[in-house]
C-alpha cells in the first residue's frame, strides 16, 4: 500500500518525471526477469518430476495390494487343497468299510469331486503365481524408475537452488527498487503499467521510439506524435501495442 506522503510526492510529479520514473521501472523490471530466465525451465521441470514421482509411488503401492490380494487368495487355495486332500484320505477310508455298491460309488463320487477341485485349485494357483511374478517385474522396474527420477528431481533442486542462492540478493535488491520506485508513481498508472506489462509477450510496458518505430511492436509511429513522445508534456501510448513509447533521450537523464 502506498502510504500518505508516497502519494503526495507522487501527485507533484511532472509527466516527463513519471515517464522516467516508469522507463526505470521497466528496466528493473527486465532485470528481474532475466534472473528469473536464467533459472529456465527448472520450477517446471521440478514440478513435472514430483508429479510423475507421485504417480509412480501411486503405481506401485497399487500392484503391491494387488500382489497382497492375490497372496492371500493362493494361501486360500493352498488350505482348500490341504482340505480336500484331507477328505480324499477320509472318503478312502470310509470305503473300506461300506456295506453296499451305493455306499462305495457315493464315496467314490465324493473322491472324484475332491480330486477335480484339487486339480482347479492347482490351476488357479499356478495362474495367480504367474501373476504375482509379472506384477513384482513391473514393481521392481517401477521402484528403479523411481529411484532414478528421484535422483534427477534431486539434482534439479540442488541446481535451482545453487541459482537461486546466487542470485537472491540481486534479486532481493531489484525488487526493493521496483517497490520504491511505485511508490513514486500513481496507483492508477503503475496498474495500467502493470497491465499492459501482463498482455505484452516479452514483458516490455514502456519502450522507447527506435528508428521511427515502436521499441515492442516495431510498427511506425507517425511524425507528430514521434514530436509529442519527445515533448514528455503527456503519456503517449503505441496505436498498435498499447506499449507506453518514451524517447531515447530520458534515460540520459539523471533522475
Amino acid at each position: 500500500m502506498v502510504n500518505k506522503n508516497s502519494n503526495q510526492s507522487s501527485t507533484e510529479l511532472t509527466v516527463e518525471d513519471k515517464l522516467r520514473a516508469l522507463y526505470t521501472l521497466q528496466q528493473v523490471d527486465t532485470d528481474i526477469n532475466k534472473i528469473k530466465i536464467l533459472r529456465g525451465e527448472l520450477p517446471l521441470e521440478i514440478q513435472d518430476l514430483e508429479d510423475e514421482l507421485v504417480g509412480l509411488e501411486t503405481r506401485i503401492n497399487n500392484f503391491n495390494e494387488e500382489v497382497e490380494k492375490l497372496d492371500s487368495e493362493l494361501k486360500n487355495r493352498k488350505n482348500e487343497i490341504i482340505n480336500a486332500d484331507t477328505l480324499i484320505k477320509k472318503y478312502k477310508a470310509q470305503q473300506m468299510n461300506v456295506r453296499n455298491n451305493r455306499e462305495y460309488d457315493s464315496l467314490s463320487k465324493e473322491i472324484e469331486f475332491q480330486t477335480l477341485e484339487i486339480e482347479l485349485y492347482n490351476k488357479k494357483n499356478n495362474e495367480y503365481s504367474s501373476i504375482i511374478e509379472q506384477k513384482n517385474l513391473i514393481i521392481a522396474k517401477s521402484k528403479e524408475n523411481f529411484e532414478e527420477r528421484k535422483g534427477d528431481l534431486d539434482t534439479k533442486k540442488a541446481e535451482l537452488e545453487n541459482i537461486i542462492e546466487e542470485t537472491k540478493k540481486e534479486e532481493e535488491r531489484l525488487v526493493k527498487k521496483a517497490e520504491e520506485i511505485e511508490h513514486k508513481i500513481d496507483e492508477r498508472l503503475v496498474t495500467a503499467y502493470n497491465r499492459i506489462r501482463k498482455n505484452a509477450r516479452n514483458g516490455l510496458a514502456v519502450v522507447t521510439v527506435q528508428r521511427d518505430a515502436c521499441g515492442g511492436c516495431f510498427n511506425k509511429i507517425p511524425p507528430q506524435r514521434q514530436v509529442d513522445v519527445r515533448s514528455r508534456k503527456k503519456i503517449i501510448v503505441c496505436e498498435y501495442c498499447g506499449r507506453i513509447l518514451v524517447d531515447d533521450d530520458i534515460i540520459k537523464v539523471e533522475e
